[in-house]
């Protein structure tokens, strides 16, 4: 055809291209839907036939629609991804701190404040960069070659070069290289989990299909990134490049923003509470001082020096490296995290969205239940070394003829192979054929020998048509077919079957009965038969001997689930994290699953991906509150779900493997994504990447979040008691009309050296032994509960009232006012110390906690006090510090008055452990 011809006005004009809703618009006010149109009205549509286009017409087409790829989006640069992460209240605190520590000449200090600066900075950028590696790796998906006819004769082209239009040959093994509208099939069957989740090989069809019909019920379509897995098929591409459904999942993951982690919106709001605060009581500070006769220069100095020990500039550091050993603890349990938030974010998760194919099952067929003989049997385990087991759980010792007979119709009616070398089992071939062989195996019986003692005469390859596949088979002489199918088809043929007595009547009843009951539980029911033949049938005749057939039973397969997965959904509900499953699978076969792994206990509906499309995004919303099964849903639909959760309140973690699956792990406040088995698409778009494809990891990552937060929160409260202790100190110092307890150099000193290992330190506590026993914590808390905020001011007032004391105490007998400011800086110091410990746990007693169970804390905490001592006895630092020694008694006083602290905070432990008690929803003391 050239474009001259009739259709190719109306190419150029309307370029039948395909998006996510499968329509096209041919002519004003009309739309078309590929899969529910007629193969000739698509021909005629896009201005081709079985022929396929000439040279001519293809180069005009890829000029006109551009390359068979997905477009390259151009990134913002590292520069400007950088400097956006700078539009932050708690960045804008750290850069004001850091000009005040410039203008102070603390160099050293300046240089912790700036790495905190860069260092979030650069891990914010890098998380922005995800989208741009997820669409690199979908375009991987694109293949490089593909057969097409052109000019009449089939020919192999670069699949960049495939346009709309062009006739497209499918064969066992390949990748749908577009959007393909199918004309013709011959037991065409493909892998299309990659985009629908679907578990099960597709057998395709070019009849039209509803026009409503959801994106895996589109028999009369192929999709890019689709795999052949069986039979071949002849179809007109509709859909190229970013216009195909893979690319609408590009589009969807690269326009979704991610959202903002609850650790992030806290810190925001910490931040601007911590602003505030900062400039009140500098402010006050200041004003006090001069009112009191103080010069402007030198309440200037103390002013910004308060601001310096108010402003936690060592949380950003303490929560990278919190995050960061998060990682690291993560790694070895099996969750490699992409992106630091992630970590926390986790332990925040009221929701889990799970895909069914890979992630909660093996996505591996397996038989797992056979009726036969009238008897049924379980298969336990994973073939081919499971255990056949009767119904009263005892081995199958003697196999039965009935039973013998139904894997063996299995084995000899399927084209797969299964073959054990050197102790490793190579599989090829249809998943279910596979699942057939495995089972047989299990039951002792080999396939390779079984169809080396009987010899193919003929066969009848499976057709979605005739529903059934068949086998002519000789054996010493004697001949037999063996056919497999669905249960209804197979039954319509039998007039005996297999009992324990031997060759009886056919009990169509009892058949039904056992068929119904297995379906129910979301189980694939195939049925088997065979039929002795005296003579003659050769292949081509061999349908006209497909009756009188003797039934021999019944095999039930289903994608199993993953060991350990039930356990860890139950753990996820006693942690108060609801499962939910979101596939692109059938119904019944979700259902099924869910039951089994206790997902939907209840048997409630199962919502649809056609329901979904009625439902607006209100009735969406109240829906997803109960369900816990989704089934045929699209990748939108998906993304559909998980911001309605989000818009209820709830912390979403989504798990997939699939491309289908990647823009609802980028939406979702966590996506998780499977290592082994998954699509580089879904680890690009994901956080966390599960080295094992296990689910069950998954809970182990949640209690590690859980774990790194509760750390950060030890971090800020740690900083925030001690700079409160601080400025009351001061202030009620400068109220009283007293000297200053401390200059600006002392507490510089002891905001970054002290209190700054310390506060890191406490990153590395292990964890508390209710991690997993208690709800998540509320969307909107912030970093600081109210129990925080009451002990530490509590704790504040402790310390400065010790401070205030100890510095009245050696002023009035010293007189020399350095003399009482050391002691009073030494005595918060010692505080510090002592408060490292209490900010262990929120609930339980220091004394309970093995001092040694967070070593890097022990250890800092001793260099921390070892380093001020030396500082007091060294003449460099005295000078600099204008610190003087300290005597022993005046130690000893110190400590004492000190470990007050310790009691008090104790007491206030205890107090509230009886209150959590009484009140079982107190939350807060039951937290680490």
């Amino acid at each position: 055809m050239t474009a001259g011809e009739p259709g190719s006005d109306a190419m150029a004009d309307h370029p039948g291209t395909e998006r996510s809703t499968g329509a096209t618009s041919l002519t004003p006010g009309r739309r078309l839907l590929w899969h529910a149109e007629d193969p000739r009205t698509v021909e005629e549509a896009l201005g081709t036939s079985g022929s396929g286009l000439c040279a001519t017409e293809a180069a005009a087409r890829l000029s006109h629609h551009g390359p068979n790829r997905l477009r390259e989006r151009q990134p913002p640069s590292p520069v400007a991804l950088f400097f956006r992460q700078f539009r932050n209240p708690l960045i804008y605190i750290m850069v004001i701190a850091l000009g005040v520590v410039l203008v102070l000449r603390e160099f050293l200090d300046a240089v912790v404040v700036a790495v905190a600066l860069l260092l979030n900075a650069s891990v914010a950028a890098w998380q922005e960069r995800a989208a741009e590696r997820t669409v690199r790796a979908l375009m991987g998906l694109v293949v490089p070659r593909a057969r097409v006819v052109r000019s009449g004769k089939t020919r192999e082209i670069d699949s960049a070069e495939v346009v709309p239009g062009d006739v497209v040959v499918l064969e066992p093994g390949s990748r749908v290289p577009a959007d393909v509208r199918l004309t013709w099939t011959n037991a065409l069957h493909l892998d299309e989990s990659l985009l629908t989740g679907e578990s099960l090989a597709v057998a395709k069809d070019p009849r039209p299909v509803e026009p409503d019909a959801a994106l895996g019920d589109r028999r009369s379509m192929a999709y890019a990134g689709s795999v052949v897995t069986s039979g071949r098929g002849i179809g007109v591409a509709v859909a190229t490049g970013d216009r195909t459904e893979l690319g609408a999942i590009a589009e969807l993951v690269e326009g979704e923003p991610s959202p903002r982690t609850p650790m992030q919106r806290g810190l925001e709001g910490f931040a601007k509470t911590i602003g505030v605060a900062v400039l009140g009581v500098s402010a006050v500070a200041f004003a006090t001082g001069i009112l009191r006769g103080n010069s402007v220069q030198e309440m200037f100095h103390v002013a910004v020096a308060l601001a310096v020990a108010n402003v936690p500039e060592g949380l950003p550091v303490a929560t990278t490296v919190a995050l960061a050993i998060g990682v690291a603890r993560m790694a070895r349990r099996r969750a490699i995290i992409r992106h630091l938030p992630a970590v926390e974010t986790l332990g925040s998760t009221t929701v889990i969205g799970s895909d069914k194919t890979g992630t909660l099952t093996e996505n591996r067929l397996t038989v797992r239940e056979i009726w036969a003989g009238g008897e049924r049997f379980r298969v336990t385990g994973h073939p081919p070394d499971a255990e056949l087991l009767t119904e009263d759980d005892l081995s199958v010792v003697d196999v039965s003829r009935a039973l013998h007979t139904t894997l063996l119709a299995g084995v000899l009616s399927s084209e797969a192979d299964a073959v054990r070398r050197d102790g490793e089992l190579t599989t090829v071939g249809d998943p279910t054929e596979v699942a057939l062989l495995l089972a047989a195996m299990s039951a002792g019986l080999e396939p390779t020998d079984a169809r080396a003692a009987h010899t193919p005469l003929g066969e009848i390859p499976f057709e979605p048509s005739r529903r059934y596949s068949a086998s002519l088979r000789s054996r010493h002489g004697r001949r037999a077919v063996y056919v497999k199918g669905a249960p209804e088809r197979i039954a319509a043929m039998c007039t005996r079957m297999l009992t324990a007595e031997g060759v009886e009547r056919f009990d169509a009843e009892a058949v039904a009965a056992a068929g119904a009951d297995l379906a129910a539980r979301g189980l694939r029911v195939l049925a088997f038969a065979y039929r002795p033949l005296e003579a003659g049938p050769t292949g081509l005749q061999l349908d006209e001997e497909l009756h009188d057939l003797v039934f021999c039973g019944l095999q039930a397969m289903t994608d199993s689930p993953r060991v350990g997965v039930r356990d860890s959904i139950s753990a996820c509900r006693e942690a108060g994290i609801r499962v939910v499953m979101i596939t692109g699978d059938h119904p019944s076969t979700a259902a099924g699953i869910a039951r089994e792994l206790g997902i939907d206990r209840s048997g409630g509906p199962v919502l649809t991906g056609a329901q979904l499309r009625r439902m607006d995004d209100a009735e969406l919303r109240e829906a997803v509150r109960e369900t816990s099964v989704y089934a045929r849903v699209a990748p939108e639909q998906k993304l559909r779900i998980v911001t309605a959760l989000q818009e209820l309140g709830e912390v979403v973690a989504v798990t997939g493997d699939g491309v289908n699956d990647a823009p609802a792990l980028k939406a979702a406040q966590v996506g998780v994504a499977m290592g082994r088995d998954g699509t580089d698409v879904a680890r690009e778009a994901a956080d966390v990447v599960l080295a094992d494809d296990n689910f069950s990891s998954i809970v182990a990552a949640v209690e590690q979040g859980r774990v790194t937060f509760d750390n950060i929160r030890k971090v800020t409260f740690f900083l925030v008691s001690t700079a409160i202790g601080t400025a009351i100190a001061i202030l009620v110092g400068l109220w009283l009309n007293w000297p200053l307890l401390m200059v600006p150099a002392q507490i510089v000193w002891m905001n970054l050296v002290t209190s700054g290992l310390q506060d890191m330190a406490l990153a590395f506590e292990p964890g508390g032994h209710n991690v997993l026993r208690r709800r998540p914590r509320p969307r909107h808390e912030g970093l600081m509960t109210a129990l925080l905020w009451e002990r530490s001011l509590l704790s504040g007032v402790v310390m400065a009232a010790g401070t205030l004391w100890m510095f009245h105490r050696e002023l009035s007998a010293t007189g020399s006012l350095q003399h009482a400011q050391t002691v009073a800086l030494t005595t918060m110091v010692v505080f510090q110390a002592f408060q490292a410990g209490n900010a262990r746990s929120t609930s339980r007693s220091l004394f309970s906690i093995s001092p040694v169970a967070n070593r890097f804390l022990f250890a800092a905490t001793a260099a921390a006090v070892g380093l001020h001592v030396t500082a007091l006895y060294l003449p460099a630092t005295q000078h600099l510090l204008r610190v003087a020694p300290i005597g022993l008694q005046t130690w000893f006083t110190i400590v004492l008055v000190a470990s007050s602290l310790l009691v008090v905070v104790e007491a206030h432990k205890a107090v509230r452990r009886r209150w959590t008690e009484r009140s079982p929803s107190g939350g807060d003391d039951r937290d680490t």
